[in-house]
């Protein structure tokens, strides 16, 4: 058996878009992952479903596998032919000891690679408004571990420190805070140079505490904070409030469960992102066409029979072309017929093939196309309805209202439920982590559920695209909301809306 890969990945300081292309690009080919708990969810839940994920827990002082251990699983994954991912928190190379995970690497003839990682002593403070570096203030940035053995006295040049009249940032060094403090002001630091504990940064749960050196221990006991939080020190971080820019995004702070289909989500998530949130990507469902079309390439065989195709969703788009082109069959044979779409979402994946929809209802759901297709029919014409297994039959209803109709309901692919192990979803809802989930479809809420089973349903505030969205999770007892129309926009104006009402 040949012997493995072992790339060691910086995995940034907890929002994904800070995670590198080239560290994706990687993670998507990995075959094990041995992750911190550092590691940002969003990141995390990046892990390929089909990956042997390892948790080894590192976190100031919580080890739930000692260093050597972790080199040796390193070494013991590569070497049976495995592509190893070591997914570390910030960067492998700033107090993240990738430097020792090398050395047994090295020593056991592993091939490996190393992707630095955006750190925390830079990002967190840029989003707090905080530059580590102004030439009005400062032209110099030090980075020191603030970590220290319970009793023993820092082996830090404190003077050295303060001499350099630099931006200070201490990394895991909240604990110890009094003494950091202390220890600066016995070498001669000014008690009144600007400090601040930055807690969580780039995450829903980021918090800014700015003080003084001599006043910040009693500020943030006052104020409690919470871990990972980084510790700067330097006359910069009185530049916060005036550079603050993150918490102005009007979904700044809030956390967002995503549960669309992989291939569905990226848009959706991209769009709160750049509102301000935290969006964790756990899709509650997943399609694949079904393996028998049968039915379907009968159908390609008689389309200039048809008068009507009617599409119900975008993954139904994409299986119908996909399918279309394994036939052989030519697009030009859909020149006779006229098209539905149930929604934007819909209309925009048949406006990407080239097709602009003749119908589109104004509610965008099942009865409301059945009964505009209706509408729209004398009473003879031949209808083809490629959608989903499951598929709801409202349409179907709406148009059986109308005798003569020839209705060819054809199912192209499948729904199945989503889980995963990683994050633990229950934990995060029962102890308020995540704000809101928004559902899509009542599929994505029956896969959320059935993904979290044991769950009080009542701690989810759940943000629904349409009618049988919310009535799905309004029969799992959720808190629900339902958008004024039937689109991500309108959807996303729905999650705005809570966390204004939340604040």
């Amino acid at each position: 058996m040949s012997t493995g890969k072992v790339w060691l990945v910086g995995a940034g300081p907890g929002d994904p878009g800070l995670f590198t292309v080239k560290g994706r690009e990687i993670l998507q080919n990995a075959e094990v992952v041995v992750y911190d708990s550092l590691v940002g969810q969003g990141v995390l839940s990046q892990i390929p479903k089909e990956a042997k994920a390892i948790n080894v827990g590192k976190r100031a002082s919580h080890h739930t596998m000692p260093q050597e251990k972790i080199n040796q699983v390193l070494v013991e994954e590569a070497k049976k032919g495995c592509r190893v991912v070591r997914l570390k928190g910030g960067d492998p190379f700033l107090f993240g000891r990738g430097g020792e995970e090398l050395e047994l690497l090295t020593k056991e003839q592993i091939p490996y690679e190393v992707v630095p990682g955006v750190t925390s002593p830079i990002a967190v403070p840029a989003y707090n408004g905080i530059p580590v570096t102004h030439r009005d203030y400062t032209s110099s940035l030090h980075i020191i571990t603030g970590h220290k053995r319970q009793g023993e006295a820092y082996d830090i040049d404190f003077k050295a420190l303060v001499d350099t009249k630099g931006t200070l940032v201490f990394l895991m060094g909240v604990t110890a805070l009094p003494d950091i403090c202390a220890s600066l002001l016995e070498a001669g630091m000014d008690p009144q140079m600007p400090a601040a504990v930055l807690q969580k940064g780039t995450t829903a749960g980021q918090k800014r505490i700015v003080s003084t050196v001599a006043e910040l221990p009693e500020e943030v006991k006052r104020q409690g904070v919470e871990t990972p939080a980084i510790i700067v020190v330097g006359k910069v971080c009185a530049l916060a409030e005036e550079f603050a820019w993150y918490e102005k995004l009007p979904l700044a702070g809030y956390k967002v469960l995503v549960t669309r289909p992989k291939d569905l989500i990226s848009t959706m998530s991209a769009k709160l992102r750049t509102l301000g949130a935290e969006v964790l990507e756990l899709p509650a469902i997943r399609t694949e066409p079904l393996e028998d079309q049968r039915e379907l390439h009968q159908a390609f065989k008689e389309l200039d029979t048809y008068d009507w195709a009617a599409f119900t969703s975008p993954t139904g788009v994409k299986v119908f072309f996909e399918e279309l082109l394994k036939t052989g069959t030519d697009i030009r044979k859909l020149g006779g017929i006229r098209i539905a779409a149930i929604g934007k979402g819909t209309e925009k994946a048949l406006k990407e093939r080239g097709l602009i929809p003749d119908l589109i209802p104004e509610i965008y759901d099942g009865a409301s196309l059945g009964k505009a297709l209706r509408d729209a029919c004398c009473g003879e014409e031949r209808i083809l309805i490629p959608r989903a297994k499951i598929g709801n039959h409202e349409i179907l209803e709406e148009l059986e209202k109308k005798p003569g109709l020839r209705i060819s309901d054809i199912a192209t692919y499948d729904t199945f439920y989503e889980n995963q192990e990683i994050i633990d979803e229950k934990k995060e809802f029962e102890q308020g982590g995540i704000d809101c989930a928004v559902f899509t479809s009542a599929s994505t809420v029956r896969g959320f559920a059935a993904a979290c089973p044991d769950l009080d349903y009542t701690k989810v505030t759940a943000a629904c695209i349409g009618k049988q969205t919310k009535a799905a999770a309004d029969s799992y007892g959720m808190k629900t909301y339902m958008a004024e129309k039937a689109t991500i926009d309108s959807v996303l104006e729905l999650v705005i809306r809570l966390k204004e009402k939340e604040c």
